[in-house]
């Protein structure tokens, strides 16, 4: 005879991580890294990025001082001894400036794809190598190719982030996080428009210095570039 597996209570699935309440936010606490501004982590399923799954954040236009919004949690992650991969960025890292937020710029590495950008995230994800990798894909990128990014990410360590364009917002994504980020007098406004768990009901408001405020801290000399199929996955090697 075979045995039965006893029933699982309601209060056991609910105490899991990777379910959660319609009215509530999800509790990942061990896949979410600091997003460096305390009023953001308050509105993020476990307490911060999350790893191990796709983010995007979607602005009208480069240059608004979007980066300044990771480079806490970038700096967390060098420090904490991971690789940083940057995909087709539309402007040129600014060294100093990175060395500046605490990057480890030793562990940053900038690739070139061009039309094989999604085809490179996905490598640079399930290589299993890096603890972020951002990319700045073309405006095409279909469901399909959005669907393997996130299969690629999931359940590795890694801070998984796509910059899009805020048109896309009405397109469906497989992307578990969505922020629309945007530029405000103060800083940046945030809009969460899509997470585990209820709704969000505002919009945020961060007082993150803009590039005005701090000059060429995003554009200037730029980090030598991986521009071959290899040569992002040979940093890690």
């Amino acid at each position: 005879m075979s045995a039965v597996a006893a029933p699982l209570a309601l209060a056991d699935v609910l105490a899991r991580g990777d379910v959660w309440r319609g009215d509530a936010l999800a509790d990942l606490p061990a896949a979410a890294i600091p997003s460096g501004h305390p009023e953001l982590d308050a509105e993020l399923p476990g307490g911060g990025w999350p790893r191990g799954t796709l983010t995007e954040l979607l602005v009208d236009r480069a240059g608004v001082g979007e980066m300044s919004l990771l480079l806490p949690t970038l700096a967390w992650l060098s420090g904490d001894g991971g690789w940083l991969a940057l995909v087709d960025p539309p402007w040129r890292p600014h060294a100093p400036a990175w060395a500046a937020a605490g990057i480890d710029l030793s562990r940053l590495v900038v690739v070139r794809a061009a039309r094989q950008a999604a085809w490179s995230v996905e490598q640079l994800l399930a290589s299993g190598g890096f603890a972020g990798v951002l990319a700045w894909p073309e405006s095409g990128l279909d469901a399909r190719a959005l669907r393997r990014l996130q299969v690629a990410a999931e359940g590795r360590p890694v801070f998984a982030c796509l910059w899009r364009s805020t048109a896309a917002s009405a397109a469906p994504s497989p992307a578990p996080l969505r922020v629309a980020v945007a530029a405000d007098r103060t800083g940046l406004a945030l809009r969460i428009l899509k997470r585990r768990g209820r709704p969000a009901s505002r919009p945020l408001l961060l007082s993150i210095p803009r590039p005005a405020r701090i000059p060429h801290a995003l554009a200037g000399p730029a980090f030598p570039a991986a521009t071959s199929r290899s040569a992002a996955l040979a940093a890690v090697a």
